[in-house]
């Protein structure tokens, strides 16, 4: 077996390797023997809206039970929830099935320990070798099976704990469009919301199982802005399938990203005394201008690898906040992990308090101008031994005079090259260029 772990866990076509029955019960098994100790084992399991979740939730169960450890199964909830769920249920770990904002077609397994947190590179290289023993039972000898377990309450669990959060304040007032794409937050997003006082209009709240994502959603955020503006409301919120990650719309249906959002909860947090060492973690995607901004505020940007696991590794060493521009934000008095839904609840508790609207708190971010192509790769080979790539890097980098940036990285998921130019000069001739160059050379 060769290596199958992404930047977030395993990823792929469902029902094609590695995304397969038959991996899922090696990684349960795996999992049960990388968690077991001498007191009764137990696992949660998670999942978002794919019609795949059932496949593998099955297969998963089978390996650990197999083993001798207990599952507990939630069903379709947030991937932060299922963080959460493991940690206050003093699980042992946690699994996610879920491919996040991929299409219906695909999925992954996501794993936590018990702390709530994604496993170290180190961990899942042992996992990894658990997986690849293709461990078996001993035939001369009969083990214990362990139980599965029903968790019919676990919705409203992480709905009260939520809403706990912002100390379950009044969102009266607030008329909030959601989009929960017809992904794991269909139920709890807007029942935590309408339950805080606020007019909720749901937006692709009827998954089917294929329906997952699809032109919706954090990605897709064109219906909700058109919502926003038909409904004269004053702020939209979309989340991805397995709500980890949220990206907001201001009044205007103008879309507010991650680096904004950030921004936001910083400026307040500091203000609260909140913001552990005046400092916020995020990826080398940020933008250039979220960082100057920040600075100017007393607040130091670190920048990580992308991947919000990244973002937590750094966090645990005494930093309260961090996230990525795509919309994962991590408040670590409240989750291990991106939490969309949580994140969204502390910006309307600091509009509500600030009573402004959501563009003008917004707004204390001057953004450079930034652009980013996805090319789909037939391999991903170093970009500096290719020598049109390097050079088209080369020449926007000139173009660019200083001022600007050029950020080139692969997909930890997909076959897919990422190519982001950042700056005042014509930022999407340049990017182009890299782009011709990347297809010529690998597409």
């Amino acid at each position: 077996m060769k290596k199958i772990f992404g930047t977030d866990g395993i990823r792929g076509t469902a029902n094609k390797y590695p995304m397969t029955a038959e991996m899922a019960l090696q990684f349960g098994k795996a999992a049960a023997e990388l968690f077991k100790h001498n007191k009764q084992t137990k696992i949660v399991i998670g999942k978002d809206t794919r019609l795949s979740g059932y496949l593998f939730e099955t297969a998963l169960t089978a390996g650990i039970l197999s083993c001798g450890v207990d599952v507990y199964l939630v069903g379709p909830m947030p991937t932060p929830a299922v963080a959460h769920l493991t940690k206050s249920m003093n699980a042992d770990a946690g699994i996610v099935i879920s491919a996040s904002h991929n299409p219906a077609g695909d999925n992954g397994l996501k794993l936590f320990a018990g702390d709530g947190y994604k496993l170290s590179d180190e961990r899942e290289e042992e996992m990894e070798k658990l997986m690849m023993e293709e461990l078996t039972l001993d035939e001369e000898a009969v083990k214990p099976i362990g139980k599965a377990h029903r968790v019919d309450d676990a919705i409203g669990r992480y709905i009260e704990y939520a809403k706990s959060t912002i100390k379950s304040i009044s969102l009266n007032g607030l008329k909030i469009v959601l989009d929960c794409a017809h992904g794991a937050a269909y139920k709890v997003a807007p029942t935590i919301f309408t339950e805080l006082g606020a007019d909720v209009v749901a937006l692709n709240v009827k998954p089917d199982g294929l329906n997952i994502n699809q032109n919706c959603g954090a990605l897709h955020p064109e219906q909700l802005k058109a919502a926003v503006v038909k409904e004269k409301a004053d702020v939209g919120i979309a989340f991805d399938g397995d709500a980890d990650r949220v990206i907001f719309v201001d009044e205007k249906g103008n879309e507010i990203d991650g680096d904004r959002i950030m921004a936001i909860l910083a400026v307040e947090m500091k203000r609260q005394r909140k913001l552990e060492k005046d400092t916020i973690v995020a990826t080398v995607m940020s933008n250039a201008g979220f960082e100057e901004t920040l600075k100017e505020k007393g607040i130091t940007v670190l920048r990580t690898p992308v991947g919000d696991r990244y973002v937590a590794d750094v966090l645990k060493k005494g930093y309260s906040l961090g996230g990525e521009q795509s919309g994962h934000i991590i408040i670590t008095d409240y989750s291990t992990t991106g939490d969309g839904i949580i994140a969204a609840l502390q910006v309307l508790a600091i509009m509500k308090k600030e009573e402004k609207k959501i563009s003008e708190l917004g707004s204390i971010v001057r953004l450079y101008p930034q652009t980013l192509i996805n090319v789909t790769v037939k391999e991903k080979k170093d970009f500096n031994k290719m020598k049109t790539v390097a050079e088209a890097v080369k020449d926007a980098e000139k173009q660019l005079k200083g001022k600007g940036r050029v950020l080139l990285r692969y997909s930890g998921t997909e076959h897919v090259a990422r190519v982001m130019v950042e700056g005042k000069a014509d930022i999407v001739k340049i990017a182009q260029r890299i782009v011709d160059a990347l297809r010529q050379e690998i597409g």
